[in-house]
């Protein structure tokens, strides 16, 4: 009888506990996870896309340091680098005609030095060359159909290894060149001389506008199977809201779509959400 008993007693312990644990797991599976998240709001207004194109930076002018005569250098007054003035001594040559005096005949910095003291210079190529990099020559080559989006005359945001610009476009060839392209000048100013011959700049024009659209940052956008969508934010829920991109630019996408302006969009944490997720705003941009 009392083996019974505790047996009954250990049975009755054994569904306690299994009771407990079942309580525990219904509380456990009923907590809901909270997904931190960061929002900016949705704009509207005119949206502008913009057209890039690239070219690299030249010298704005190039002055050749040309000799009357051929003949040996006695002395040379400048070294590749150096900054010079119109008028400054570049060099005296020895000639069969006498002693020449080579002037510098514009303002700028030497390049491309040929020779040394005691050798000969030739009047078949240059001594040097005078480059002014005060204001650079950006050298493009577009299609015909991006031809029409630049104006001469007219000034464009242009980037050149992080710094910002203008560019001015000087010239627009009518003939394309031998890949069937068209070049095309702008000039930039460079009196701080950040930038040297060669870089890449980045010119943007302004292709065209799109008015009084719905604009939120690119990032929030989700495109899946062919859709896209987005989360907006309501009484601490991600709502999935589906969407049609109208135009994406870089950091700015114009969309169609059951938001208002002023909603709050998701634009980090979104990846592991679903319609209807508990979040946990962040960080409001």
């Amino acid at each position: 009888m009392k083996k019974v008993q505790i047996l009954l007693a250990a049975l009755l312990v054994i569904t306690v506990l299994a009771a407990c644990n079942q309580d525990e797991d219904k509380k456990t599976g009923n907590e809901e996870t909270v997904t931190s998240v960061e929002t900016m709001a949705v704009t509207k207004g005119d949206m502008i896309i913009k057209h890039t194109e690239y070219g690299h930076t030249a010298p704005g002018a190039n002055t050749p340091v040309m000799l009357q005569a051929p003949g040996e250098i006695k002395t040379l007054e400048v070294e590749n680098g150096e900054q010079v003035t119109e008028d400054d001594v570049i060099a005296t040559v020895q000639t069969q005609i006498g002693t020449q005096t080579i002037y510098a005949e514009s303002s700028g910095q030497i390049a491309s030095l040929q020779g040394e003291e005691g050798s000969i210079a030739t009047t078949e190529k240059p001594l040097a060359v005078i480059i002014d990099l005060n204001e650079l020559t950006v050298n493009m080559t577009v299609t015909a159909e991006a031809t029409s989006l630049f104006k001469e005359g007219e000034t464009y945001p242009a980037t050149v290894k992080g710094n910002e610009v203008d560019a001015e476009v000087t010239a627009i060839d009518t003939l394309p060149n031998d890949t069937g392209l068209y070049p095309i000048e702008a000039t930039i100013s460079n009196k701080d001389d950040k930038l040297l011959p060669g870089m890449v700049a980045e010119i943007n024009v302004p292709e065209k506008t799109v008015k009084d659209a719905l604009i939120v940052p690119t990032e929030a956008v989700t495109e899946e199977s062919g859709n896209a969508f987005i989360y907006v934010i309501k009484d601490d829920k991600a709502i999935e809201k589906k969407v049609q991109i109208i135009e994406t630019q870089s950091d700015q996408t114009a969309i169609k779509g059951e938001v208002k302006k002023g909603d709050k969009v998701v634009t980090s944490g979104q990846l592991t959400l679903t319609d209807g997720s508990k979040v946990n705003v962040v960080k409001e941009g």
